[in-house]
């Protein structure tokens, strides 16, 4: 049975905060963002926000989660996830500075994304090199790279790209790189061609 009333009710209220949450994050960072711009957004009071959530630390990792979600709910292949994720972050640009910017406030081990981060990276990385393992053992990739070290490159590529992107969006074609990439180290092409090489060439 579909949830109805008060129940409901409070689900769209938390979404709201949620992409309110998102917007206002993305702009400001986590330390900049207040409770109270998220709250003037979807007309509630701190302590309107802090029924939904317990504080600002668990609305920012919630956050970050719906962020991970939105790039993983379109396919349960990852390779193919993290490349619809590319294309579908070059219309999202505020989602996009928001990881940009958090990613790198969570180095400091007291950040509230610290964990989200450092737990996000194990799993991803495991996860594509069991997938690339896979492509290696049907042949749909070549065997030439460890399996481990081409899930760090992948995601190393994938970040590295759109912090490029936020600087210089006219001259880094986020897509094409990563085709490139997967089709030159991890032959899942034929034979790249010469515009994918040269894209490579002058990265």
């Amino acid at each position: 049975m579909a949830p109805r009333g008060s129940y409901q009710k409070g689900k769209v209220k938390r979404d709201e905060i949620l992409m309110a949450a998102i917007e206002v994050f993305s702009r400001r960072g986590y330390r900049g963002a207040s409770i109270r711009e998220i709250g003037e957004i979807v007309g509630l009071t701190n302590a309107g926000i802090f029924h939904y959530f317990a504080n600002k630390e668990e609305l920012f990792v919630e956050v970050l989660r719906v962020r991970e979600e939105l790039g993983e709910a379109r396919t349960p292949d990852l390779l193919e996830a993290l490349r619809l994720s590319i294309e579908h972050n070059a219309k999202v640009e505020g989602l996009v500075h928001l990881f940009v910017t958090v990613s790198a406030e969570a180095i400091d081990e007291a950040h509230p994304g610290h964990h989200f981060f450092k737990d996000r990276y194990k799993r991803i990385i495991k996860l594509l090199g069991a997938r690339v393992q896979a492509g290696q053992d049907d042949g749909s990739m070549g065997a030439g790279l460890d399996p481990a070290l081409a899930a760090r490159m992948l995601v190393a590529l994938a970040d590295g790209l759109q912090v490029q992107w936020l600087l210089d969006p006219e001259n880094t074609p986020m897509l094409d790189v990563f085709d490139a990439f997967c089709s030159v180290l991890l032959k899942t092409a034929d034979v790249p061609s010469a515009e994918q090489v040269q894209i490579i060439a002058s990265g």
